[in-house]
Parts: structure tokens; sequence; C-alpha cells
């Protein structure tokens, strides 16, 4: 692990003029959002801002949130989101997990997110590396909309985990053993 560390320095020193403070997306693949694409246009012309993704088996779990990853927030202090090999990984729900978990005491699961049961949640939003954290205020689905704290602001867990987040990567909140490496 050392020399990963040693190597992952030496490279960020040599590019240091091309680094940005944190991730802006540049880094991934195109091709991994092209699928997304027509879907979005779509959804766009019927007046929404995005689509929910399912799993292609069933069509009855929840996958993603356009093209960023899902969560939800419980009446009972859970956050949760899905569980599945079709997702790509991501840092920024990885590091959601651990916030929710470690800085706001909650119950933070990865698992099966039914269509049929999202009014048990609270709050509902998207995550990933350009998104970081953005709140989904309502979902049309099976003729009705399902409403999340609010169709104008951010819910206050959701909040939380944002303004949490946020300061970790800007060092105003300690990051956990290991998160941040220093290059000096």
């Amino acid at each position: 692990m050392d020399k990963f560390i040693d190597a992952c320095k030496q490279v960020v020193k040599a590019n240091e003029k091309y680094v940005t403070p944190h991730g802006t997306g540049a880094a991934k693949v195109g091709g991994n959002y092209a699928g997304s694409m027509l879907p979005h246009k779509l959804a766009n012309e019927e007046g929404y801002s995005d689509c929910i993704y399912l799993d292609p088996a069933t069509h009855t779990k929840i996958e993603e949130a356009g093209a960023a990853n899902f969560f939800g927030i419980t009446k009972d202090n859970k956050f949760i989101t899905p569980d599945s090999p079709s997702i790509l990984p991501s840092i920024t729900r990885n590091s959601l997990l651990t916030v929710a978990r470690d800085y706001l005491g909650m119950e933070a699961i990865e698992g099966e997110i039914l269509m049929d049961d999202i009014d048990k949640f609270t709050e509902v939003g998207a995550c990933g590396t350009a998104v970081v954290v953005a709140p989904i205020g309502s979902i049309y689905y099976k003729g009705k909309e399902h409403i999340f704290h609010s169709k104008e602001e951010a819910g206050p867990v959701i909040t939380k985990l944002y303004e949490t987040l946020y300061g970790i990567q800007f060092g105003d909140i300690e990051a956990p053993e290991g998160c941040i490496v220093k290059v000096k």
C-alpha cells in the first residue's frame, strides 16, 4: 500500500498544474453515459428532469437516477442505496455510506429498493462525481406523483449529508483515517 500511495503522490506532483481540487467527472468514460441520453431527452420532453432506471431482469428494483447513483432516507433514519452489479462503483456513493453511518449515526444499507416501495422514503437523492449530492423532489410513478420532503428544497438529512461530505473534502471536518493523503 505504501508503494501505491507513493506512486500516486509522484503522479500528482508531476501533473500538478492539471489536477483539480476535487473530481469533475472528466476522467470518466463517456460511453458510461451514452445509454442514458435518449431516455433523458424523452423524460425532458415529457416535462421531467430525468429518469429512474430499474433493474433489467424484473424492472421492479431501482438501480440509478439518471447518470448518478440513487439513495433514499427512510422515516426510521436509514440511508439506503441500491446494490447491483450493473451500477458503476462510485467514490461519492461509498463516501455517503460512510458519512451516513460514521458521522450522522444512521444505518447505512446497500440493498434492494423496490420501485413500489418508494413511499417509505422521506427524502431521496442522486449522488456522483459531478452532482455530488442532489435532492430529488418528486418521482412520477404509476400515475402518481410521489413527493419527498419538498419539490423546492433539499431535506434536512440530504443537506447534512452534503455539508458533512463537503466539510471533509475541504478539511473543515476531520476525515476518516486513510481517506486523505497530503501531497507536499
